[in-house]
């Protein structure tokens, strides 16, 4: 390249990058049309005249993030990041706190959020910091648990999250699974249920969390069920549950006496939800994680490294190789 070429490079490259002036600007000053200047700076890129450095910002993870959300048409996709000295506290710490700082960053004024429950969201709720209000709605989208840690409880996720908002919570007054289907009938089907029933049809977003296989233990809810579900849910392979409900591999629902019997959101709602997000970590969760992915119950994904590690391999994707 000729010098005299090099150093109008140079120098436009100075007046956009170091000046911030703009390509308008640059054209004017320097007598040259807005259309070359945008040529010139791709040029002055492509001959290492500019080399641009972004700090802290994991080339890898966002590329990894990218080709994830393009392959499951997902909204957005959060990784967390993991260290080697990391103890699994720590990990669900940083789960809760992205996930905190995601939904501070989505929610809207006047929207309806729709909860679940359990230590993801309890813990998710407890990290939102920097409050502000937005005279949002915060509805169970499942009945209650049985003995659970009171914390844990979507009555209290509701509750801790309006107050983080200046909004209102609803409450459910109903155990998730109920001992008949005429029961629960009874309980979706009474006037003070109506209330709830309308806010699942005009949820905004929707926090749920994800959990693994029958034989995990951190589902405290699950001593609700019977020896015969559990018998029914192994003999059909369940993977996994959300809101309650259990899946297959494929992410197709076991319906049943058990889902007869539970008081939720159907899933398939959620599908129709604007941000329906997943928030789950571990690799007692990966096959349930995927198989929410390949339904589309979620279109927002927060999870950390290691899960995705392990999803990519399950589900056998070229990109394993590339971070191996």
């Amino acid at each position: 390249m000729k010098d005299d070429k090099k150093k109008l490079l140079s120098k436009t490259a100075y007046l956009y990058y170091i000046e911030n002036k703009t390509q308008n600007e640059i054209a004017e000053e320097l007598n040259i049309y807005r259309t070359t200047i945008s040529r010139m700076l791709k040029q002055a890129r492509d001959e290492g005249i500019v080399d641009i450095t972004i700090n802290n910002f994991d080339t890898d993870l966002f590329l990894l993030e990218r080709h994830l959300k393009k392959k499951y048409k997902l909204k957005d996709i959060i990784i967390v990041t993991n260290h080697v000295d990391q103890d699994e506290k720590e990990k669900d710490n940083l789960l809760a706190k992205e996930s905190a700082a995601y939904v501070r960053r989505i929610i809207k004024k006047n929207d309806v959020v729709g909860l679940a429950w359990g230590s993801s969201l309890a813990n998710m709720a407890a990290k939102i910091e920097n409050f502000r209000m937005t005279n949002s709605i915060f509805v169970p989208l499942v009945g209650g648990p049985s003995h659970i840690n009171s914390k844990y409880h979507v009555n209290t996720i509701a509750y801790d999250m309006a107050r983080c908002f200046g909004g209102k919570s609803i409450f459910v007054n109903a155990t998730v699974v109920q001992e008949s289907e005429e029961l629960r009938d009874g309980i979706i089907n009474s006037r003070y249920f109506d209330e709830i029933k309308a806010y699942w049809e005009k949820i905004d977003i929707a926090l749920v969390g994800i959990g693994g296989h029958l034989s995990e233990q951190t589902s405290k809810w699950r001593d609700l069920l019977t020896e015969e579900d559990r018998e029914d849910l192994k003999l059909r392979e369940a993977v996994g549950d959300c809101c309650c409900q259990f899946f297959d591999e494929e992410g197709k629902i076991l319906k049943g006496n058990l889902y007869n019997r539970t008081v939720s959101i159907p899933l398939e709602r959620l599908q129709k939800v604007p941000y329906a997000i997943g928030i789950a970590r571990g690799e007692k969760k990966v096959r349930s994680i995927l198989a929410m992915l390949k339904r589309k119950y979620i279109n927002v994904l927060v999870t950390d490294e290691e899960t995705i590690v392990k999803m990519l391999k399950i589900s056998k994707d070229p990109y394993y190789k590339d971070i191996k």
